[in-house]
């Protein structure tokens, strides 16, 4: 077992305290005529609520209408030495939380090793599976949700399949978007948080509040990153700064200033798709992600005391 398998709960590099995210390894596609094809109940994802990554693809899978063609299971936000468990390996329940419904397994690592007994990299969600060939299809949530956009339209009811979140005549903006975004948003809340120097911390949190600055500019009147559309670039940033405020500010100690307080742009932008379309609300749980972040993390908060604020975890309209 590698170091970073041993030490599931230490991400940052000993020798200059950043963090590296790992890249994900099982980067293969639904499509027709192609090793896994778009077949009605064959897949099966697994999910974490509290992970931003994760819920990108709980998001689209939502929005897409794939309810019925992929299924889902949440493991617990308690995530310990063993990475992500399902409900009957947790320390303790949480309300939300499941089991495993296809090989009643404890945690997340027993599918990587299943498919690959050497396997050496981290075990994280999401995770699509293939039940047919008792296979990993896909670790990463970026290709996850574009496999969701269009993998399944030909069977899906015409408005479902008319929804297009990476339309081709905006896709060059939305890449331009998604590539500093996760970069130094969406990543860069970890690597702000995680960093163990005051070299790396400092290092990371002036592009995350410079790159929140020019979103802010971006949002300026209006409802939509790119476009006049919703888009991927939209969802791939809410899981981000709909966790911004209830976690990432204190606990990853990105304080320059908070998202309710100081983007009123971008606040108005999460308020909206949080409120007037169902399933950014119905696939947010606010317990999850703060049990997970706050309780996990105990090399940053080692009594896993759980904050009760901000209140309320997302303003109204």
């Amino acid at each position: 077992m590698t170091e970073h398998q041993q030490n599931i709960l230490s991400w940052a590099t000993k020798e200059d305290g950043h963090f590296r995210r790992l890249p994900s390894k099982f980067r293969n596609a639904i499509e027709s005529g192609g090793e896994y094809p778009p077949e009605k109940g064959r897949y099966h994802l697994y999910i974490c609520h509290a992970c931003p990554w994760a819920n990108r693809t709980a998001i689209v899978r939502k929005l897409k209408g794939l309810e019925e063609f992929v299924d889902v299971t949440a493991v617990s936000p308690l995530m310990a030495e063993k990475g992500w468990a399902f409900k009957k390996a947790a320390d303790h329940e949480v309300p939300g939380s499941e089991d495993d419904p296809l090989y009643g397994y404890s945690n997340i690592r027993e599918f990587y090793f299943k498919v690959n007994p050497e396997y050496d990299g981290r075990f994280t969600v999401p995770l699509l599976w293939d039940k047919k060939t008792e296979s990993i299809v896909n670790n990463e949530s970026a290709e996850i949700i574009r496999m969701f956009n269009t993998a399944f339209n030909e069977q899906l009811p015409a408005d479902k399949a008319k929804l297009d979140l990476y339309p081709k005549e905006l896709q060059k903006e939305i890449d331009g978007i998604n590539e500093w975004v996760y970069d130094t948003v969406n990543n860069g809340v970890y690597k702000t948080g995680f960093a163990t120097t005051q070299t790396a911390y400092e290092a990371n949190i002036g592009p995350l509040f410079a790159s929140l600055d020019r979103l802010e500019g971006i949002l300026k009147g209006k409802d939509y990153l790119v476009g006049n559309t919703l888009t991927e670039a939209d969802v791939r940033l809410f899981t981000t700064i709909v966790r911004f405020d209830p976690v990432y500010h204190g606990h990853f100690k990105c304080n320059y200033g908070q998202i309710r307080h100081n983007y009123p742009e971008i606040n108005k932008w999460m308020k909206n798709l949080y409120w007037n379309n169902a399933t950014f609300k119905d696939t947010t749980n606010f317990e999850h992600i703060k049990i997970h972040y706050y309780w996990s993390h105990k090399q940053i908060n080692p009594t896993g005391i759980v904050p009760l604020g901000p209140k309320p975890n997302i303003e109204p309209l």
